[in-house]
């Protein structure tokens, strides 16, 4: 299936401030510096996000379904994510 815009994750462990089971959100999607898929930004319900590549996407995420009204989500820059993750975009 492979990492999509839209797809809601769980954390496997803590990271970023987040607990483990810490569910979270992919809203960017790009090249994996070690050519091995899709690297992805997510954004956690305490407004922390950062890139996981594949290795670590297999560490700390359980993936999961693309949620049908994130998949369009259209990163532009990181400002716009914290506006958006401000005015309660994401629901957890």
């Amino acid at each position: 299936m492979g990492t999509k815009v839209g797809m809601k994750v769980i954390l496997k462990r803590g990271v970023l401030g987040n607990s483990e089971g810490t569910v979270g959100y992919v809203f960017h999607t790009y090249p994996d510096y070690d050519g091995l898929g899709k690297g992805a930004e997510i954004i956690f319900p305490n407004g922390e996000y950062d890139g996981f590549s594949v290795k670590e996407q297999t560490l700390y995420l359980e993936m999961g379904e693309v949620v049908p009204v994130y998949a369009d989500y259209v990163f532009t820059n990181v400002m716009q994510v914290m506006r958006d993750f401000h005015s309660n975009y994401w629901k957890w």
